[in-house]
């Protein structure tokens, strides 16, 4: 049976990551996407905004990221997103800049602080011109190669550069393999690199979404709530460019309009010298047509 069910949609991506009944899948996917070994490996997280059909029965686009605490009091935000816009960057620093700040209250010592680590999985390439499909980045000063704070941490999965048909090598692959081809795969017949517990239980969301009503409502409502707002953000897009066009199109105008004015003004700078010359030549007794005539 090929799925018909796009594990990037909000609600789904939720539920398979951000639902206490999954927190499981959640620790492997922390795991395995930031590739931690040994002391670093999270063994329990708390699921701060855990996954509740409620929140998706309206139109709160909002209400997509999953934000987990570890032992150790390391906050971590994973969202996923389709479409890539102008304003894209902005909203993961401010994202992250939020949660940073929520930890304290006004007067609070900053003690109490603790690294917040966001991942973000996009589903177009905010970096193009970058063929890595993982890019992590920290708050370091780029001269000295210093790190000014461990506490900031921002792992951007760009899906498009992860290469369809790639060797499933990981649990790392697996998931950007799952969240890239999930909408595709075969439940009962699945791939050899997806039949492991993590993946047949991520698959069983899958399935779910699929055969149950009321989830299967959920998720045509949340997929025509992307589907408009990628139509809005792309007639957006062509209403900039047309836009610029125009602006462009009306500045060469205007500088086509200046350079006229300004060889109009040329000429009569030229004009009234040649005038004032030729009066000057004329109170000497000299004829300026002498100066024309060809000897």
């Amino acid at each position: 049976m090929i799925n018909l069910i796009d594990p990037r949609i909000d609600c789904v991506f939720k539920a398979i990551l951000g639902a206490n009944e999954n927190k499981n899948l959640l620790i492997h996917f922390l795991n395995a996407v930031l590739e931690l070994k040994g002391k670093d490996i999270i063994k329990e997280v708390e699921i701060l905004n855990p996954f509740n059909n409620k929140d998706y029965i309206g139109d709160k686009l909002s209400i997509v990221d999953i934000k987990a605490k570890d032992a150790n009091k390391k906050t971590y935000q994973i969202e996923i997103q389709i479409a890539i816009h102008d304003y894209l960057i902005s909203r993961i620093i401010y994202n992250w800049a939020t949660i940073y700040c929520a930890q304290i209250r006004e007067g609070e010592d900053y003690d109490k602080l603790n690294p917040v680590i966001s991942i973000w999985i996009l589903g177009g390439s905010l970096f193009p011109k970058i063929y890595k499909y993982h890019l992590p980045f920290k708050f370091t000063n780029m001269e000295e190669n210093l790190v000014l704070s461990d506490q900031a941490v921002i792992h951007i999965f760009q899906l498009p550069k992860w290469k369809k048909g790639k060797t499933i090598v990981s649990d790392k692959d697996r998931w950007l393999c799952f969240f890239k081809e999930g909408r595709t795969l075969d439940w009962k017949n699945p791939p050899k690199h997806f039949q492991t517990k993590e993946m047949r239980q991520a698959m069983s969301v899958l399935k779910r979404f699929s055969e149950k009503e009321r989830d299967a409502l959920m998720y045509q409502h949340r997929l025509h709530l992307h589907f408009k707002e990628n139509t809005l953000s792309n007639i957006a897009k062509r209403s900039e460019k047309v836009l610029k066009d125009r602006k462009r199109i009306l500045k060469e105008k205007r500088d086509a309009l200046k350079e006229k004015r300004d060889a109009l003004k040329a000429l009569k700078d030229t004009q009234k010298k040649y005038k004032l010359l030729e009066q000057a030549l004329i109170s000497k007794g000299i004829d300026p047509e002498s100066f024309l005539t060809e000897k």
